[in-house]
């Protein structure tokens, strides 16, 4: 029993590691999408419909997750991983560098998007093997336990975060020196790089068998997509990003520009969001733990399906509270779908067939809020265009957005409930 014990502990530090290197990719994150990257498109002069493409290039690097499986055939993934993460992050920093360069305008936002892209890229063709890894060190009876204490480290660590670059960004924007506020954010992102490969080197790695050799590539793919049950789930996560992808990818732009928050204001949100997340990541969790991670969705999905009502009615002469009550409704739902994403995967695929499976799910599921964005982007162009007006009604294109978001979430919670629930796990 002695020898159980301690051998059941050999991970605990490698879990510890995981929740630090969680929260330091997560502060690095923050700087690359919505208001912040909206600062820098702004700045290189690029359209609110461009910039909320570039954000869905979130999701898109989602798709490049299938070159993995040419990079990753199981065996030790650790050092690929943490090279990779440096390139990746890298070019994170580098984006805030653009501005600097004395190139025409056009190269400027060629180099721009090419980083980016490439960041993103790089990201997302590690995220399946890093997270097979990194989860494989916990228990899977306490996956929900853990996910939320991992997230609400991170959120606790990322509203600080927020509140710290919210106010530099603002104090030098105020004084006309923003691009001084692009030089701290790339050393920032140096530093958190740096702290993010300490915590990798750290983490131990189970051992894996290699796939043979001559199992290719369509073979694998080919057992994925023949599993009806898997690809269920998988579509589950499909449908959802769609629906927020239509909506949430045009939020960046909505709040500097026709809200008119400040920085300040959009990091006293990341208060309310990890205010609101952090305990219902933990109530959500238990009921994961003690259900199932698709029983527990039912709620999480509902939730979601309420902000994105509250956020239809969001304009600037009621910006600040209808955007801090869909954002507090948002945060309460993604404290339990945010876990769910994986965990779905791992109810229901087995130990060897978990890594394919994440990088099936996660290539479908970016080209989908990809797409969604793209499908959404001449809705908005039209609607701009018009003066933001509909039959003679002042309406923004975010408004009209997020009531699509509505109705899809319902049709979301609608196919949880006849597909997904009906499915036995693993």
């Amino acid at each position: 029993m002695r020898h159980l014990t301690e051998q059941k502990d050999t991970y605990r530090f490698s879990r510890a590691m995981y929740i630090v290197e969680a929260g330091l990719e997560y502060f690095i994150s923050l700087m690359v999408v919505g208001a912040y990257l909206a600062k820098l498109t702004a700045h290189l002069g690029l359209s609110d419909s461009l910039t909320a493409i570039l954000t869905s290039f979130v999701a898109l690097g989602f798709s490049f997750q299938l070159l993995a499986v040419f990079f990753f055939r199981g065996g030790s993934v650790k050092l690929r991983i943490i090279i990779l993460h440096v390139v990746n992050q890298l070019m994170f920093m580098g984006i805030y560098t653009v501005p600097f360069f004395n190139l025409p305008h056009l190269v400027k936002v060629t180099l721009f998007v090419a980083l980016l892209m490439g960041a993103y890229i790089i990201s997302n063709l590690i995220n399946a093997p890093k997270t097979n890894w990194l989860m494989s060190l916990v228990d899977d009876h306490k996956r929900g336990e853990f996910t939320a204490i991992k997230e609400a480290v991170s959120l606790v660590g990322g509203f600080l975060f927020n509140l710290m670059m919210g106010a530099v960004i603002d104090h030098f924007e105020a004084k006309g020196e923003i691009k001084t506020a692009f030089i701290i954010s790339a050393v920032t992102i140096f530093a958190l790089t740096v702290l993010h490969t300490l915590s990798l080197i750290f983490t131990k790695e189970k051992w894996a068998p290699e796939i043979p050799k001559t199992v290719s590539v369509v073979d694998r793919f080919k057992a994925v997509f023949q599993d009806k049950a898997i690809m269920k789930v998988i579509f589950l996560s499909v449908f959802w990003t769609i629906c927020t992808h239509v909506t949430t990818a045009f939020f960046g732009t909505y709040q500097t520009k026709e809200l008119g928050f400040s920085m300040r204001f959009i990091a006293v949100m990341s208060i309310v969001y990890s205010a609101v997340r952090i305990p219902a990541s933990f109530v959500l969790a238990r009921i994961a733990d003690r259900k199932s991670f698709a029983y527990m969705l039912k709620f999480a999905y509902s939730i979601a399906a309420v902000a994105f009502l509250v956020a239809s009615f969001m304009r600037p002469s009621n910006g600040k509270v209808t955007y801090t009550l869909y954002y507090a409704l948002f945060a309460a739902a993604m404290g339990g779908i945010n876990s769910a994403e994986i965990n779905l995967i791992f109810d229901y695929a087995g130990p060897e067939r978990r890594s394919d499976v994440l990088m099936v799910k996660q290539t479908i599921y970016g080209l989908a809020g990809f797409l969604g964005t793209l499908a959404a982007t001449p809705l908005v162009n039209y609607i701009q265009a018009n003066g933001n007006r509909i039959f003679g009604l002042q309406i923004y294109a975010q408004q009209v957005l997020s009531f699509i978001s509505f109705i899809l979430a319902v049709a979301v919670i609608i196919y949880l409930q006849k597909v997904v629930l009906k499915l036995k796990k693993q």
